[in-house]
């Protein structure tokens, strides 16, 4: 008898986990009806924070204050304890299929340690205050403290590494060369110019050429709002690039349909700029147009709201991006409205990038955004948000990102580590490559599905 409760005390204890675990996976995964999920979420991007007071639902103090699983997992305490990055040989590249050109992965060039530039940079991330006093009182400010403390819920296998390593750039372009990546979308800021985290980059610039280039990578520009950005500087910034970067081999250009390889230029935070402005640079009448010119392009801006498809279009732009990697964030993030975007895009001649990404969790600098976390539930997640993608038949895929370690949206390999108030997440149960190795067999796919729908879209010949 008592073997046999035993047994069935087991038993229940097994569904009872098999269930808890079904219903987290389910609640990071939103439901496809989904849209832009609780108004505060919004407010983390420029001009949607004025308007929240206007939405009908009210943020739940109490929902920001429920610990997500993955940020839980976090703050558990325990002895310090560091695992070395894995020892197993690389890939042998050869033996890999050819690069995707079409598959663009966003990179950060931001980082930095004591050894290559004097003092941490971005690691040591601050704690952001949320906008509403309210809510800001229950988060103390604070900044991160690295090594074993960095402003991210997962660990690099490399460590809190410095952008300028040489050795760091070599390691990621090779990472990207064995995801069957083709194009690495560079962010970037004017010289003398950066964020508010970090230091001026263009400088590592020419190296980041160099290295892409060894692995047959090419690299575009991810334009980033620096101050005062507006068309005139537009103009004179992208001259700057072209000019100096223009004709090195891994300089990435887009062939069109008309045959033209022209530079592709994405845009962050391009809503920001009304688009009547946008119009002086992009259309051929404009002002300070950059059409017909040595410097011309095309121009991604981020879609991020869907009244933006007009203005996207009446700015001149040349195609739409969505970068968020949080499924109901946005409009444009949600996979739901892609096929619409796609066909809309269509419709008028523009480049449809959806920007799929393995999960997101930014609670180590916006401990107030636990709603918006997503579980990669180990892949399902990233690879469910490719499948969308592929469904639109688009003609450029980009991923987010392959090391925005803040927002947790990074693809670079990612090893367990603790220290005495911290576990940090991690990939386990696979390999800390195996963001990459998905990438690789989704690149693959997409090579072979974009090349039967763009023969079948062909005009007959005569």
């Amino acid at each position: 008898m008592a073997k046999f409760r035993r047994r069935t005390c087991i038993l229940l204890s097994l569904f009872i986990l098999f269930i808890f675990s079904l219903m987290m996976g389910l609640k990071t995964l939103r439901p496809s009806t989904a849209t832009f999920g609780d108004p505060f979420g919004l407010d983390l991007l420029p001009e949607f924070r004025q308007k929240t007071i206007h939405l009908e639902k009210k943020f739940d103090s109490k929902r920001s204050d429920t610990i997500n699983s993955e940020a839980k997992f976090k703050n558990l305490k325990s002895v310090e304890i560091t695992m070395k990055p894995s020892k197993h040989s690389e890939l042998n590249l050869e033996e890999l299929p050819p690069l995707n050109y079409h598959l663009h992965v966003f990179y950060y060039s931001w980082y930095g340690n004591p050894q290559f530039d004097g003092k941490y940079l971005h690691w040591n991330h601050p704690v952001l205050e949320h906008w509403d006093p309210r809510i800001a009182k229950n988060y103390p400010p604070g900044r991160h403290s690295p090594p074993d403390d960095i402003g991210s819920s997962f660990y690099p296998e490399l460590g809190s590494y410095s952008s300028r390593d040489p050795s760091v750039i070599e390691t990621h372009m090779r990472q990207m060369c064995s995801a069957s990546i083709g194009v690495l979308a560079l962010s970037w800021y004017p010289p003398a110019s950066s964020d508010e985290n970090g230091e001026p980059t263009d400088d590592l610039v020419p190296t980041i050429l160099d290295k892409a280039h060894k692995y047959n990578l090419k690299v575009t520009f991810h334009i980033e709002p620096y101050s005062n950005r507006d068309d005139q500087n537009m103009y004179k910034n992208v001259k700057y690039i072209i000019d100096k970067y223009g004709r090195h081999p891994a300089f990435y250009r887009y062939k069109t349909k008309t045959g033209n390889a022209l530079p592709m230029f994405y845009v962050y935070d391009s809503y920001i700029i009304k688009s009547e402005k946008w119009a002086n640079l992009l259309t051929a009448s404009g002002s300070q147009s950059i059409r017909n010119t040595p410097y011309d392009g095309l121009f991604i801006a981020l879609l991020v709201d869907e009244k933006h498809k007009l203005e996207i279009l009446h700015s001149g732009f040349d195609g739409m991006y969505t970068y968020f990697a949080t499924n109901g964030f946005t409009y444009g993030s949600s996979h739901q409205n892609w096929a619409s975007l796609k066909a809309f895009c269509d419709s008028y001649n523009l480049i449809f990038i959806p920007s799929v990404g393995p999960g997101y969790i930014d609670t180590s600098i916006r401990p107030w955004n636990t709603h918006n976390t997503r579980n990669r539930v180990n892949g399902k997640y990233y690879e469910t948000a490719l499948s969308a993608a592929l469904q639109t038949q688009p003609s450029v895929i980009s991923i987010t990102s392959f090391n925005e370690w803040h927002e947790g949206t990074q693809i670079e390999k990612a090893v367990p580590k603790r220290t005495g108030n911290t576990v940090y997440l991690d990939y386990r149960p696979h390999k800390p490559g195996v963001y990459l190795e998905l990438t690789r067999k989704w690149s693959e796919r997409f090579s072979k599905d974009r090349a039967a729908y763009t023969l079948a879209h062909q005009p007959p010949v005569s």
